[in-house]
């Protein structure tokens, strides 16, 4: 405690330099401390609330050409009748319900599941019960219960325990509240807020998707997660679902056949947020790194010119009898202390930062939650962070103290002037240590500007221009298909009517958003797939203009019409990739392709365009019409071109969907052009935030050089003087102090240049449309880095040369 006192009291009589270091320590502290967290909640503990998670894996099903798919109730009920080294196995599908009143009812989001759920996540009720046994059945229609969200159990029940027993309406059905899980449970999807679980087996009652569909097995649309059983491993556990996996695949060889299953942990599943953000957070968390050494490197100089000027004290308590290791912990004991006030410093920025992840996402309409909830893991990182900090910038500073010698200091008189060649060293090499990794995270941030910067270039090959969308959500209003099939027609009667209105059409996907687009089993005649070809053929259903809409060229045949409803023959237009890939030259038209069970005649051929992401090769992907196929499962979106801004359109989509049924909404209705921007997320995640730490990166080194440059400025006033004294001019001096300072500078920059070269080789995976090794990225980095530490050693070697001579000379 004495150690500590007199620490503080010797930083409070220094408040510049107290408050330069904590700064700096406080964006290092703070930087780390957020991403950690980031990475804790996406990729170590993506489903909160969970009891052991590090149990818990995801449970994936992989085509022979490598895709990762989801998985059918009835490969579900397989494996979970057959698995015996897993504690349980699971399925969710994220679905949409409409709840309360049919009079004024409110969305939420929430998934159908499996009875076993819960009891396999291990999360216990907060009030009531969660699924029981006896409602783990496949029986369908069977379990008309449902489990709340604690929000949801607050908002519509007023935190009333009398709400366990009673009924609630979904979708326009009735089902009985079980139970209402704790705050912290939001489901299986990270990042999104789920208030409502209920049985996959209820899915056909709820019309969010055709009875048949739960027993095909060919619609694989859940996904699954596992538990391993305490003291079973991944491998062994791997290996019984492999054999599970060929015997399936044996007995159902046109649904199942060459489909494998893989056991992965959490982090690497292939679906939802940490498919998203995993290498973008990796990348974040290995700059947060390079900035926290700066950090190091830039507080140790500090504390090294600092205590430079307190030898003669260290000294002369070595000569009373203290000891080395004295002295050293005195210097440790102030680091940490330091350390301390930039830990607590950093909290405000740190809650600042923590939602960061979520202002950054695309519109959306899913309810996002905050990925930043704190945990052991996250304080015990926090902790670790401040206390390496703390001795990774302080051991340089006391070592070196330590080793000073006795005699020399003290007859010295205490001038910093007669600082031995090997402090020097040390010196410069935090120097070159800052500029090189300074010059490393500024690198990263431009490669990375550069590649979403250019990816959001990429031309879509359709025309989101004055262009509005939004989604309906009709089967959680209890619409029917014909219902649905009426609405949309209504809809587009009455948008075509509004003035300003182009063209309007309806699918039931948007391209380049969130969620993907669906895809059907095919066979195309005089086609004879490969052994291990997919043929899993992704697709839209839409109505007759919408390629108008799009400005999407129909290069042959025709475009659907209103005649191609459910009376007439079954057609599809096909992509120019699709006509490639199948037909090897010859022409389409008129030939046939089977989907959806049925036979469809090729009507048209549509230009190719972008569906999943604005970096995609050229897709195999085929249209349908919507009067056609659409089904209870299928989602609804509508577009709306205008003359003017797509502002326009959003008004009128969201003014006539409620003239035509008050209880309906459009969602997530807004100008196509921002919403094609979500599949360039982690790109932009990637790019924002490493421009951020760039610039961090660069003011701390600024910091750093400057405070080190005026110190040794400082420390050579005298020598100044008699230089100006015997008549040299300000200039040479100038000249002289930036030449020394830059020497340093130069070698810091061409080690950067050189760790630059290697991380980003290592990162090259996840750049787009830009090199590595791009040669004006690194020109532009290593000039401007150059130009600022210039300016950091111009500046404190000109102010020394304002100096009075005759003052410098009378000195010490």
């Amino acid at each position: 405690m004495q150690d500590i006192r007199y620490g503080i009291r010797l930083l409070r009589a220094n408040p510049r330099f107290t408050l330069i270091v904590v700064f700096t320590l406080s964006m290092g502290i703070a930087a780390n401390t957020t991403v950690f967290n980031w990475i804790d909640n996406v990729l170590l503990h993506p489903i909160p609330g969970a009891a052991s998670a590090g149990e818990l894996v995801c449970f994936e099903t992989v085509a022979q050409n490598g895709d990762h798919l989801t998985i059918s109730y009835p490969s579900y009920r397989d494996y979970r009748d057959h698995l015996t080294r897993l504690s349980g196995l699971l399925i969710a599908r994220l679905t949409s319900f409409s709840v309360g009143p049919d009079d004024r009812p409110e969305p939420a989001w929430g998934e159908l599941v499996s009875g076993n759920y819960f009891a396999v996540l291990g999360v216990k009720p907060e009030l009531g019960r969660l699924f029981s046994p006896d409602e783990y059945g496949d029986k369908l229609g069977g379990y008309p219960v449902v489990v709340i969200g604690d929000a949801l159990w607050r908002r519509l029940f007023h935190a009333d325990p009398e709400a366990i027993g009673r009924t609630l309406r979904i979708n326009r059905q009735v089902l009985t509240v079980a139970g209402v899980v704790p705050p912290g449970f939001h489901g299986t999807v990270p990042g999104v807020a789920l208030e409502i679980w209920v049985p996959a087996v209820m899915a056909a009652q709820l019309k969010a998707m055709p009875e048949w569909m739960l027993s095909e097995r060919t619609s694989q649309m859940f996904l699954a997660t596992a538990r391993l059983k305490p003291g079973v491993s991944m491998e062994q556990a791997q290996s019984e679902v492999t054999a599970i996996a060929t015997e399936i695949a044996r007995r159902n060889p046109s649904s199942d056949g060459g489909l494998r299953a893989m056991l992965v942990p959490v982090w690497k599943g292939q679906f939802g947020a940490p498919a998203v953000l995993a290498r973008p957070l990796l990348i974040l968390m290995v700059v947060c790194m390079v900035v926290l050494l700066i950090v190091c490197a830039n507080v140790a100089n500090l504390i090294l010119a600092r205590v430079t000027s307190r030898q003669r004290e260290f000294a002369l308590r070595r000569a009373l009898g203290a000891g080395r290791a004295r002295v050293v912990r005195q210097l440790l004991t102030e680091s940490l202390v330091l350390a301390a006030a930039g830990a607590a410093a950093a909290v405000p920025l740190i809650l600042w930062l923590q939602d960061l992840l979520v202002k950054l996402s695309p519109p959306t309409r899913l309810p996002l939650t905050a990925l930043s909830a704190w945990n052991l893991d996250s304080v015990a990182f926090s902790m670790a962070v401040c206390l390496i900090t703390a001795l990774a910038s302080g051991i340089a500073p006391a070592l070196q103290t330590a080793r000073t010698d006795l005699n020399s200091v003290l007859k010295d008189g205490g001038r910093g002037g007669t600082a031995g060649g090997r402090l020097l060293r040390l010196r410069g090499m935090l120097v070159v240590s800052e500029v090189a990794l300074a010059l490393v995270a500024l690198v990263g941030a431009g490669l990375f500007a550069r590649s979403f910067k250019a990816s959001a270039g990429i031309n879509p090959d359709f025309d989101a221009r004055n262009v509005a969308v939004a989604q309906f959500q009709l089967a959680s209003a209890g619409y029917s298909v014909a219902e649905r099939k009426l609405f949309c027609r209504r809809l587009r009667e009455r948008l075509e009517a509004q003035p300003g209105v182009k063209a309007v059409a309806y699918a039931d996907s948007v391209p380049l958003g969130f969620y993907g687009h669906p895809w059907e089993d095919v066979s195309v005649t005089g086609y004879v797939p490969a052994r291990d070809e997919r043929m899993k053929i992704h697709r839209n259903i839409v109505s007759p203009g919408y390629f108008a809409a799009l400005h999407i060229p129909i290069l042959e045949g025709r475009d659907f019409t209103e005649q191609d409803d459910e009376s007439s023959s079954r057609v599809v237009i096909v992509t120019q990739e699709f006509a490639r890939r199948f037909f090897a030259g010859r022409n389409p038209i008129g030939y046939k392709v089977r989907a959806w069970g049925d036979w469809f005649t090729v009507v048209g051929i549509a230009a190719d365009s972008k569906y999943h992401t604005p970096n995609e090769a050229p897709m195999t992907y085929f249209y349908a019409p919507l009067r056609q196929v659409y089904r209870e499962d299928h989602t609804l979106a509508f577009y709306v071109r205008t003359a003017g801004p797509a502002g326009l359109g959003v008004a009128a989509l969201q003014r006539e969907a409620s003239a035509l049924d008050p209880n309906v909404s459009a969602l997530n209705a807004m100008p196509m052009a921002d919403y094609i921007t979500a599949p360039l997320y982690p790109q932009k995640v990637a790019a924002l935030l490493l421009s951020g730490l760039g610039a961090l990166a660069i003011v701390l080194a600024a910091i750093g050089l400057y405070g080190v440059m005026s110190y040794s400025v400082s420390q050579r006033t005298h020598e100044v003087g008699i230089r100006m004294a015997l008549g040299a001019a300000p200039g040479e001096v100038v000249a002289m102090l930036v030449r020394e300072g830059m020497r340093f500078i130069g070698i810091g920059l061409a080690v950067g240049i050189a760790i630059a070269l290697v991380l980003a080789r290592a990162a090259s995976g996840v750049l787009l449309h830009v090199s590595a090794a791009d040669p004006a990225v690194y020109a532009g980095a290593t000039l401007f880095l150059a130009a600022i530490a210039l300016v950091a050693c111009y500046l404190p070697a000109r102010r020394a040369t304002h100096i009075d001579p005759n003052i410098s000379l009378h000195a010490d």
